[in-house]
C-alpha cells in the first residue's frame, strides 16, 4: 500500500515495476532494498535473496568504481540515487553510505522509506560486523556468517609465514596520496605481512607524498594505485623508480582499498601474492655479523 501512494504521488508508476533480470516477478523473502553506495552493493548482492535487492548504485556499473564483478552487477537494475528512482522502485529500506546528502535522506524518510547508512569501515573486524548488520536487514543472518567464513578463511591462507619479518610497503594513489593507518587497506597490509609506510613517515589518511621523499628513503614495496594512462598518475610510473634496486612496484587496483565485504578475500590474495613474490633479506655476512656484535656490546668486559 505504502509503494502504491509512493508511486502516485510521484507520478511514476509505469516506472519502477521491473528490474534487471526480471526480478520483480519474484516474491522476495524479507524486506525490499535499494543499495546507494557500491560497499554496500557488492555486500547485499550476496547476502539478499532473489528480488530482495531492487536496484544498486550506478557506481558498480563503472569500472573504476566497481567493488564487484561487473557481470554481476549488470544483473540489477542500477540508479543515480535520486529521490525520484528510488521512490519508483518503492523499497522497504534504502542502504547508503554516511555521506548521503541529508535533504535526500529527509525526503525518503518523509515517502515512509527506511533509511540506513553506513561508514567505511576502518579494519577487518569493522567490515565483519557490517556484513553481519545487512544480512540481518535483509534477514538472511546465515548468508552474512557464510561470507564472513569466506573473509577469515582468505585471511587465514594470505597469512605471513610465523616469524616472517613485516615488509615495508607504501600504498601510493593518484597524485601522490598516501593510505594512511586507520584504514581497511592499511589492516589489510598488516595481516599480510607488510608495515604500513605511510604512517613509518608520519603521514595520516590522504596526505601528500612527494616524489621526491620516496626515492629518498624507499620501501620494499611499493603499491601503486592508479590509471596508467593518467597524467595525474605519472608519478607513479616515474623512471627514477625504475632504478630503484630493492624496491618493487606493484599495481593495486584502487577498487581493492576501501570496501569489505566480498572486496577482502581478493585484496588479500593481491598483497599475499605480491609478498610471496619478495624474496627475504640474505643472512647477514660474517662482517655484518660482527659489527652487529659490537654494536650490541658482545664481548665487552
Amino acid at each position: 500500500m505504502r509503494g502504491a501512494v509512493i508511486l502516485a504521488a510521484l507520478g511514476l508508476a509505469a516506472c519502477g515495476g521491473s528490474g534487471a533480470g526480471g526480478t520483480a516477478a519474484l516474491v522476495p523473502a524479507g524486506p525490499t532494498l535499494v543499495s546507494l553506495n557500491p560497499c554496500t552493493d557488492a555486500i547485499l548482492a550476496e547476502v539478499a535473496a532473489p528480488g530482495q535487492l531492487l536496484a544498486i548504485s550506478h557506481y558498480s556499473r563503472d569500472p573504476a568504481s566497481s567493488s564487484m564483478d561487473l557481470a554481476k552487477a549488470r544483473r540489477f537494475r542500477a540508479t543515480s540515487g535520486s529521490v525520484e528512482e528510488v521512490a519508483a522502485l518503492a523499497p522497504d529500506v534504502v542502504v547508503a553510505g554516511s555521506f548521503l546528502a541529508p535533504a535526500t535522506r529527509q525526503a525518503l524518510q518523509d515517502l515512509g522509506i527506511r533509511v540506513v547508512t553506513l561508514p567505511i569501515p576502518s579494519d577487518v573486524a569493522a567490515s565483519e560486523q557490517q556484513v553481519r548488520d545487512l544480512a540481518g536487514l535483509a534477514g538472511h543472518a546465515q548468508a552474512g556468517e557464510a561470507l564472513v567464513t569466506r573473509i577469515e578463511t582468505a585471511l587465514a591462507k594470505a597469512a605471513p609465514p610465523a616469524g616472517r619479518a613485516p615488509v615495508p610497503a607504501l600504498v601510493w594513489e593518484s597524485g601522490g596520496i598516501v593510505a594512511g593507518d586507520g584504514t581497511l587497506i592499511a589492516d589489510l597490509l598488516q595481516h599480510t605481512g607488510f608495515t604500513n609506510g605511510a604512517a613509518a613517515r608520519g603521514l595520516s589518511q590522504a596526505d601528500f607524498l612527494p616524489l621526491e621523499r620516496v626515492l629518498a628513503d624507499p620501501p620494499r614495496v611499493i603499491f601503486a594505485v592508479g590509471n596508467p594512462q593518467s597524467q595525474e598518475d605519472r608519478m607513479l610510473r616515474h623512471p627514477a623508480l625504475q632504478a630503484l634496486k630493492g624496491t618493487v612496484r606493484a599495481p593495486l587496483k584502487s577498487a581493492l582499498l576501501w570496501c569489505g565485504g566480498p572486496t577482502i578475500p581478493r585484496a588479500v590474495a593481491r598483497l599475499a601474492e605480491v609478498r610471496r613474490g619478495i624474496a627475504p633479506p640474505p643472512p647477514p655476512s660474517s662482517e655484518e655479523e660482527g659489527a652487529q656484535a659490537r654494536d650490541r656490546g658482545v664481548g665487552k668486559p
